[in-house]
């Protein structure tokens, strides 16, 4: 009898055949193979001519759903039946969430089996839970179905009712989600109060003391029995002290005089409180809280996160990553106690085993959190592992094995001192026994010295102690705006308020970034002047739709729909069809909305306009002599948009550019300009003779005003030949580039090597010799570490050649052969164990030969393909521009 399994992807069910018998054959269907149609020309003949096609959803027939089977997944769907035809047994094992039921859903409606088909599931890939698997199949759950298709009719009924109408009233291939549009607004709610923030003022004293030769510190806290004002007494909206708020606001005068009249007094300890507590160990993994974590410490994107998580768990590595669930099974609980105790020692185990409780009530399926696979958990170290799939593995075994650890006792320390009519504060903390903090801290890659950073030690202290006071100082401070969101603290925001599916999320913030709502700097995402005239225009006219309550509610009733406590049609039918359905309402409200009102971004404290125009944000205004308008920089954001630059922008745009000077060697004029990519240095004025003239963008941080001739000539002269290498002699520059500036050793043949320049390095006056200092450091990789550091995750032997190595590594696009400077993939079908030397060699040749006989044909065909590049250019034009309007209508 032979059995045919159905996976999701070539990664899994090479995992799987590990541990399924010899007639168990293993196929992957590669996520799902048919969905509702995504462009026109998916949309079956039969039914193109019917209004609701290009919904995909047939509203006037109780929602039925026109599912297709993409061009791209025919070929599969074709490899599967016939597979089939072959077995005498289907079981489908695509993952056990909301998702995987429906992709086995569709898997048998589509093949239409005539053999006993099974249903089995599993949350890791090991050989006992395969087995495990295997002895418990079930059918198909309907009801999780149903509810998996009406969140998808739901998205889909969201976006594409939305959607064109923002084409029409703002700008073409804009999109609206039900998830997305709500987090959109939670980007743009941050970025208004950020604007309407006023800064607040205050000043105190920091002292420095001595106790026993052991330094401290110490805050004032109060004078005359009030408490001095701190940044909480702030109201955010005005800069001033809260209404209600009994407290000394000190200016720099008083905290100057202050500091004056204290100086050489005498200090004295007037109480001492020493207060025990417990910390305790965070819950394990679950989907956002993962996102979240490695956001913080690994500085990985939400989509990053689940990519690399998804290979770890179909490497058989972890669990299921799509969970919610923060239970723990007893076979991952005593794993977890025996690391602690194999690696920590008895004292540092939980006197019981530690149990977590999932509180939201819409928990997905998946009944565990993310933690290492098997009944054993391999450390990082054993698994062979490297690059960022090492760092996640190490963070979810930390975060386990931390679960079952002892508690962190602590002592917190405050001692208040009295000097004349002034009191200061000192606030200590010891660690009496770190506990789990041993093995995680929460937002650390060292918990050894992050216990260290914890810990605030002070001197031994009692009430009476007259310790020495060796420097006062007088300190300034200004309140600050509200943090912008960072991917992690959006997720958790969105998770809290119950928007959307936590699995979801890495793709909703993907889609924010790529439709171009929000701009990520320095972690944080930053909403474009587009986020906030589709978020006003929602507000406006929509409000439920991008309401957190409503939505949440919305979310609310899907989960209650997959547990069968509601019916998924009605529900339907009043959200769409009602008499306050989004199809009601949209058709009721396209022509009130305005689109030049809708096209504008109303901004506090500007007298101009900002629109959002055919080629991106521009602003408007009249300067007495009619309407001018000015293009926004592509990386201004309406958080920077202030009056100043507005005003250069438009002055530049009637009087022409500011002119710092005229070139020493040419004469030509220089001159500052802001272009779509921000400002920048042009030399010499731009005519029909002169359409490209030599520009160079200001370096990070230099302000147009601050501009010089030397600075500006310097920009122009980029990149500036500093000389020769002194061991190969080969020519070393300086230059300005995407990552900013750095200098180049240009080896020929051997290819350019580069170093980016330290904050301290300036780019116009580095010396030949500081260049070669830094060519001689190690490289640094992405993630900061040493390139050269990096490990092969299987050496194979040397080249026959040359003997040079041959060795497996691990990138960001898969597995990889390299040798000397060529790289090449190892195939995806391909175990890296089964990889060896001579097949090393044999991909390798087959690259070289490639290379060779490309470049050889490009070479023979120079002269012919001269010929046919203008109708070859025209042919792609079209067939891009009918891709791109494709993707836009089905966005």
């Amino acid at each position: 009898m032979s059995t045919l399994v159905i996976v999701e992807s070539p990664t899994k069910a090479r995992t799987i055949r590990n541990f399924l018998p010899s007639n168990y054959r293993v196929e992957a269907s590669m996520g799902h193979v048919r969905d509702l149609p995504s462009s026109a020309e998916e949309i079956p003949e039969a039914v193109k001519g019917e209004k609701w096609a290009q919904l995909g959803v047939n509203v006037e027939a109780d929602f039925q759903p026109l599912y297709v089977v993409p061009q791209n997944k025919k070929k599969i769907v074709k490899e599967l039946q016939q597979a089939l035809k072959e077995a005498d047994e289907l079981i489908l094992a695509t993952d056990e969430d909301r998702e995987g039921e429906s992709i086995s859903w569709h898997l048998k409606d589509l093949l239409k089996p005539k053999i006993p088909t099974k249903r089995m599931v599993f949350h890791e890939i090991t050989q006992e839970a395969i087995r495990e698997s295997l002895k418990n199949c079930r059918e198909i759950d309907e009801q999780v179905v149903h509810a998996q298709e009406t969140r998808r009719i739901l998205d889909r009924l969201v976006g594409y009712t939305l959607s064109p109408l923002l084409w029409k009233k703002i700008a073409w291939g804009l999109s609206a989600g039900r998830v997305q549009s709500v987090a959109v607004r939670l980007l743009v709610q941050r970025e208004r109060d950020r604007r309407a923030f006023r800064i607040g003022s205050y000043w105190d004293l920091r002292a420095d003391l001595e106790q026993q030769k052991t330094p401290f510190e110490a805050k004032l806290i109060s004078l005359r029995g009030t408490k001095i004002a701190t940044g909480s007494d702030f109201e955010e909206s005005t800069g001033k002290i809260a209404a209600g708020r009994n407290v000394v606001l000190l200016n720099e005068a008083d905290a100057v005089a202050l500091k004056e009249r204290l100086t050489g007094k005498t200090w004295t300890v007037a109480n001492l409180d020493e207060r025990p507590v417990t910390r305790k160990p965070s819950p394990p993994f679950t989907t956002s809280t993962l996102q979240q974590e490695s956001n913080r410490k690994l500085r990985l994107s939400a989509r990053d996160t689940m990519r690399i998580a998804q290979s770890l768990y179909e490497q058989g590595y972890i669990t299921y990553m799509r969970t919610d669930s923060v239970h723990l099974s007893g076979q991952a609980i005593a794993a977890a106690r025996s690391c602690v105790e194999q690696m920590y020692g008895k004292q540092y185990l939980s006197p019981q085993p530690r149990q977590y409780t999932t509180k939201s009530k819409g928990a997905q399926e998946a009944h565990e959190a993310i933690r290492p696979a098997g009944n054993t958990f391999r450390t990082p170290q054993e698994t062979g592992l490297s690059g960022r799939e090492f760092d996640l593995y190490d963070l979810i075994w930390k975060r386990t094995v931390a679960t079952q650890m002892a508690d962190s006792r602590q002592t917190l320390i405050s001692v208040d001192l009295q000097v004349e009519d002034a009191g200061f504060r000192s606030s200590g903390k010891r660690i009496d026994f770190p506990g789990y903090l041993r093995a995680y801290v929460e937002g650390s890659d060292d918990p050894d010295a992050a216990i260290e950073d914890q810990e605030v030690i002070l001197p031994p202290l009692k009430v009476g102690d007259r310790p020495n006071c060796t420097e006062l100082e007088a300190l300034g401070h200004e309140t600050q705006p509200p943090a912008r969101y960072t991917e992690a603290s959006l997720v958790k925001t969105l998770e809290s308020e119950g928007i959307g599916r936590p699995s979801t999320y890495a793709s909703i913030i993907s889609t924010i970034i790529d439709r171009g709502y929000a701009q990520m700097n320095a972690n944080a995402l930053i909403p474009t002047f587009t986020a906030f005239a589709v978020t006003s225009l929602l507000e406006k006219h929509f409000p439920d739709l991008v309401n957190t309550s409503f939505t949440s509610k919305m979310e609310q009733t899907l989960d209650d729909i997959a547990t069968g406590e509601a019916d998924w049609l009605p529900y339907l039918r009043k959200f769409y069809l009602g008499e306050t359905g989004l199809e009601t309402q949209v058709k009721e409200r396209e022509n009130e909305i305005d689109p030049t009102e809708a096209r504008t971004v109303e901004l506090e404290n500007l007298a101009a306009k900002v629109r959002i125009g055919k080629y991106g944000p521009y602003i408007e205004a009249d300067n007495g002599n009619g309407v001018v308008t000015a293009s926004i920089p592509k990386d201004l954001t309406p958080a920077d948009l202030v009056p100043e630059q507005v005003e250069v922008l438009l002055r530049q745009k009637t009087e022409g550019p500011d002119k710092v000077g005229l070139h020493p060697e040419t004469g030509e004029p220089i001159f500052v300009l802001i272009g779509t990519y921000g400002p920048y240095v042009q030399l010499g004025e731009a005519t029909e003779e002169n359409k490209k003239p030599k520009r160079a963008s200001l370096l990070k941080g230099v302000n147009l005003e601050d501009v010089t001739l030397d600075m500006a000539v310097g920009l122009l002269s980029l990149p500036r030949n500093l000389g020769s290498h002194p061991e190969t002699g080969s020519k070393i520059q300086a230059g300005l580039g995407r990552f900013g500036p750095y200098v180049v050793h240009d080896r020929g043949k051997e290819g350019k090597d580069f170093r980016s320049l330290k904050s301290s390095d300036n780019i116009l006056t580095i010396a030949l010799e500081r260049a070669i200092e830094l060519l001689n450091e190690p490289k640094k990789g992405r993630n900061g570490k040493n390139s050269k550091s990096k490990e092969p995750l299987r050496e194979l032997g040397a080249h026959p050649t040359d003997g040079e190595p041959v060795n497996i590594y691990d990138g960001p696009y898969g597995h990889y052969i390299k040798y000397g400077k060529t790289n090449v993939s190892v195939p995806e079908d391909q175990p890296v164990e089964e990889v060896t030397l001579e097949k090393a060699l044999e991909l390798l040749a087959t690259k070289a030969s490639t290379k060779k006989s490309t470049a050889k044909s490009s070479k023979s065909t120079d002269s012919s393909t001269s010929k046919k590049a203008t109708s070859t250019t025209k042919t792609a034009t079209k067939t891009a521009a009918k891709t791109t309007a494709t993707k836009k209508k089905t966005s």
